[in-house]
């Protein structure tokens, strides 16, 4: 009787020490629920199951895990960029971070060339037109004041266009898991403001014909990123060529000198955005110049100029 009461004891104190198996899966369920909430958007390591033990453990003879050695880590894109993301607003996914930047850029982008059209809110105001019928605004800046452009719609276009694409260019360095969710956002935004400034600015109430309008853009937009992209790789006569037909839509009278300036504007303005971080750039603190600082560069004589052979040269070859 006595042997059976010990026995008794014994199985109640090990009842009492060894947690019981629905504890033990309990914590291995919120133990991983917290590992896979954590890998979301977050560079810390995550616990191992080894390491994750819960505080009513039995005891073990087995040495404590010595603590992991410090020294350099190599932390990919992928994960500054995610936590960067993290940190601006940890309880959102990275599409809604997305599409509040891409916006906030986008307005950037757009500011470079904004133009308002003051007769459409005057009454009997009369709105000036082009040849083609295209209704001129007024705008300020280097794109009109120093370089002649009108203040128009499709000028507008244009140019925000050429910042969108030196924006579309970094964003293709992001990693190829968030790349895909930046370039739509960045492109979606553009539509919104193109539109909003047909209505405001334009009085296009239709529908339909913003649509018809906004079409027309996307197939504009898919042509200039060929042509600019072909001019990065080619060289700048090439890229020159593009930025031609499309800022200057071709014109015979086109000033050399400004259009110089843009291409070693755009050029530079990638170069810098090179030097930044994938994180740096998920803040969407960009903020734009304008091509008058490549004035002195453009203006410099080429090396090659001297290698060029004389008019008197070429009149005795003939």
């Amino acid at each position: 009787m006595a042997s059976n009461t010990a026995c008794l004891r014994v199985l109640r104190h090990q009842a009492y020490c060894t947690p019981s198996r629905q504890h033990w899966s309990k914590t291995c369920t919120r133990i991983a629920k917290s590992i896979r909430n954590h890998r979301a958007f977050s560079i810390t390591p995550s616990i191992s199951a080894a390491q994750a033990v819960p505080e009513t453990a039995p005891p073990s003879s087995a040495k404590s895990p010595e603590p992991p050695r410090k020294g350099p880590k190599h932390i990919s894109p992928s994960v500054k960029l995610a936590a960067e993301v993290h940190k601006r607003a940890p309880t959102v996914t990275e599409p809604y971070i997305a599409y509040t930047v891409c916006g906030k850029l986008i307005k950037e982008c757009a500011a470079q060339a904004d133009y308002t059209i003051p007769q459409r809110y005057e009454k009997d105001g009369v709105i000036p037109k082009g040849p083609d019928g295209e209704e001129y605004g007024v705008g300020k800046g280097w794109w009109y004041e120093d370089l002649g452009l009108k203040a128009t719609f499709n000028n507008w276009t244009q140019i925000t266009f050429l910042h969108m694409y030196i924006l579309t260019v970094r964003l293709r360095a992001f990693p190829p898991s968030h790349a895909p969710v930046w370039h739509q956002q960045l492109l979606d935004h553009f539509f919104y403001s193109a539109e909003d400034r047909m209505v405001r600015e334009h009085n296009i109430a239709a529908r339909s014909i913003r649509n018809n309008y906004l079409k027309d853009l996307f197939v504009q937009w898919r042509g200039l990123l060929a042509g600019y992209d072909e001019g990065l790789v080619k060289g700048d006569a090439v890229l020159a060529a593009a930025v031609w037909r499309n800022v200057f839509a071709a014109r015979e009278d086109v000033d050399f000198r400004g259009l110089g300036q843009v291409v070693s504007y755009l050029r530079g303005v990638l170069k810098g955005l090179e030097g930044m971080g994938d994180e740096e750039i998920a803040k969407g603190d960009i903020v734009f110049g304008n091509p008058s600082s490549q004035r002195k560069l453009v203006e410099e004589k080429s090396g090659m100029m001297d290698t060029l052979p004389k008019v008197e040269d070429v009149e005795k070859m003939k």
